[in-house]
C-alpha cells in the first residue's frame, strides 16, 4: 500500500511539473526570427494601385530594421512615396513629403506636406487609392495600428477631394485586387 502511495505522489509531481512548465511556456511572447535582426532588414508589404487602377495590389519591400514602431511606419510611407518596383501604379505623388508619423494608441497620425494633396491626379478613385494604400500598408504591417488619421501641414485634414478625412479611417482590404 505504501509503495502505491509513493508511486502516486511521484506521478502527481511529475505531471504537475510538466503542466506548470507548459503553462509558463505559453505565457512567453514570441521573438522575431534571429536572421531578421542580424540582417538589419525588415520585410514589409506595400499596397500600390493595380496597373488598371481598379484596386490595390501587394508588393514586398525590405526596409531598415528599427526599434521604434513610428519610425518603421514612417519608412513604410516613404517607400509608398518612392513608388512601386514592378508593373503597379504609384498611389502617392513622388513630390509628397512626410512631416511625421506618430502613434497614438491604435491610431497612426500621418502628417504629410501639401505636395501630397497637390500632386494627386484628379478623381475620387486616385484619392481613394492614395489614402487606402497608406492605411492598408500600415495596418497590414503593424497589427497595433487599427486606424490612420491624416494631417496636412500639421493640421487636421478635413477631406481629400470627395473623401472625408475628419475621422481616423480603418483599413479596407476589400480594395485589394487578387492577381
Amino acid at each position: 500500500m505504501a509503495l502505491l502511495f509513493v508511486a502516486f505522489v511521484i506521478s502527481a509531481t511529475v505531471i504537475g511539473t510538466l503542466i506548470m512548465r507548459k503553462y509558463q511556456m505559453s505565457r512567453l511572447k514570441p521573438t522575431p526570427p534571429p536572421q531578421a535582426q542580424e540582417a538589419g532588414m525588415l520585410l514589409v508589404t506595400l499596397f500600390f494601385a493595380s496597373p488598371d487602377g481598379a484596386g490595390l495590389v501587394r508588393e514586398a519591400r525590405e526596409i531598415d530594421a528599427c526599434s521604434d514602431p513610428a519610425e518603421c511606419a514612417e519608412q513604410v510611407v516613404d517607400e509608398l512615396i518612392n513608388g512601386p518596383v514592378g508593373e503597379m501604379s504609384p498611389t502617392l505623388p513622388a513630390s509628397a513629403t512626410i512631416r511625421s508619423v506618430r502613434l497614438d494608441g491604435e491610431t497612426a497620425l500621418v502628417d504629410l506636406g501639401k505636395e501630397f494633396a497637390e500632386g494627386l491626379p484628379g478623381g475620387s478613385n486616385a484619392e481613394m487609392m492614395a489614402v487606402y494604400s497608406v492605411i492598408d500598408s500600415l495596418s497590414f504591417n503593424f497589427p497595433r495600428i487599427k486606424k490612420v488619421k491624416f494631417l496636412l501641414e500639421g493640421a487636421n485634414a478635413a477631406s481629400l477631394g470627395q473623401l472625408d478625412l475628419r475621422e481616423p479611417l480603418a483599413a479596407d482590404f476589400s480594395l485589394e485586387k487578387k492577381q
